[in-house]
């Protein structure tokens, strides 16, 4: 899966903020029929999302749905209305288990052939929101369809009710549940996607979170607002300093090898392929987001 720094959430039944939503500057939406919307209008939401989708790609935005689901099963009307062409993936919530990422694909599977998608061609990202799957991060990362999971930890929500903790903004109590998903997303050849933050008018408390979660291995993270994204995508995104740093590490490496010597001081850092092979990375990351 090509790496996404931020995913905007937007509830589907605000069809004006569908649209707007295109100018967020987010790597990726999330049109939610889930949380967001009220029970009432679910049925409503879901016609949104699906009459809206085709736009959505058309504009050339990433787009992704959250779905509902039942204390028994994901919603299928849901599933069949969305999997279309150019939709990226479905998020899930509150998975037990991996046997409740294993049913969503069996059912993403029943509507990608009844309109005529590839078979695996819709990935999954489960929202690890219960205690289980948060244990059974790693075996629910495996699975074919997941290209990432998700470890948020919003005060006060579902993460939170589930594993006890009292929140802070320094975030000491969700280290391990954060730790523990990047592991995971990185032993599974995923991604580690992280957030949320919902005082969502604290920008210096949104780059400080999203510092912290970038420093433990994330790559990117969920977003509540437009107003977010920016910060998310430029903590997110190597800097022209680390661009310079790594491009200069390369070129000092070359050298030295061409030289007949695998290593050198670079910096006052002694550096050896090892470190060019993470230099080279973040130089293809910073590409990837325009910043090379």
């Amino acid at each position: 899966m090509i790496p996404v720094r931020s995913f905007l959430f937007v509830p589907g039944n605000k069809e004006s903020w569908i649209e707007k939503s295109i100018n967020s500057g987010a790597d990726a939406l999330i049109l939610d029929l889930e949380d967001s919307v009220p029970h009432a209008q679910k049925i409503e939401a879901r016609g949104i999302v699906a009459g809206r989708l085709k736009w959505v790609v058309e504009q050339g935005q990433r787009v992704w749905v959250r779905i509902n689901r039942t204390p028994h099963l994901y919603d299928f009307e849901d599933i069949l209305a969305v999997v279309q062409p150019g939709l990226e993936g479905i998020f899930i919530s509150k998975p037990c288990g991996p046997e409740d990422v294993h049913v969503a694909s069996q059912m993403l599977a029943e509507a990608e052939m009844r309109n005529g998608l590839p078979n695996g061609s819709i990935h999954v990202i489960p929202l690890l929101e219960s205690a289980r799957s948060m244990q059974l991060a790693y075996e629910i990362a495996q699975h074919p369809r997941v290209s990432a999971i998700v470890g948020s930890t919003a005060k006060n929500a579902d993460v939170a009710r589930a594993l006890g903790f009292v929140w802070s903004p320094e975030g000491r109590e969700t280290l391990y549940l954060k730790s523990r998903v990047v592991m995971a997303a990185r032993a599974a050849g995923k991604l580690a996607i992280g957030g949320v933050w919902q005082q969502v008018k604290d920008l210096e408390g949104l780059k400080a979170s999203s510092q912290a979660d970038r420093q433990l291995g994330m790559n990117g993270e969920l977003a509540l607002h437009p107003t977010n994204v920016e910060i998310i995508n430029d903590v997110y995104s190597p800097t022209e300093d680390e661009v310079a740093f790594y491009k200069g590490m390369i070129d000092a490496l070359d050298e030295a090898m061409a030289n007949g010597r695998a290593s050198v001081i670079y910096d006052g850092e002694h550096i050896d392929i090892a470190h060019v092979k993470t230099a080279r990375e973040i130089i293809e990351l910073a590409r990837l987001y325009g910043r090379a």
